[in-house]
């Protein structure tokens, strides 16, 4: 799903414009950047939590010439998904991998 389809689902469930729906997720994009942006954590109860943590330095190897060199430290985000949203999603894979190991049935007609 992409954000044009996302706006959409929500505009229809929330009876809204595709417009105020717009304007509503990108002031939410907008805040959940900034208070990342700002050493924050945002947690949202029910689906996750983002967070930007240090990644440390580290020894690499580029892959074009194998010469050895160092990767520096840089700040990463992360995300935790919730047991709620983690529990649905494990369903819906379940649910289609249970479907999917299931013989087809085929009609012959003699």
């Amino acid at each position: 799903m992409n954000k044009a389809e996302l706006i959409e689902a929500i505009a229809t469930r929330s009876n809204t414009t595709k417009a105020q729906t717009t304007a509503m997720l990108n002031g939410l994009l907008e805040v959940i950047q900034e208070t990342m942006a700002s050493g924050n954590d945002v947690q949202l109860v029910g689906f996750g939590t983002f967070s930007v943590t240090e990644r440390a330095s580290r020894e690499g190897r580029n892959p074009a010439t194998g010469v050895t060199m160092t990767i520096p430290a840089k700040k990463v985000v992360k995300f935790k998904p919730s047991k709620t949203l983690s529990d649905a999603a494990v369903s819906v894979k379940k649910t289609n991998a249970a479907k999917s190991t299931m013989p087809k049935q085929t009609d012959k007609k003699k």
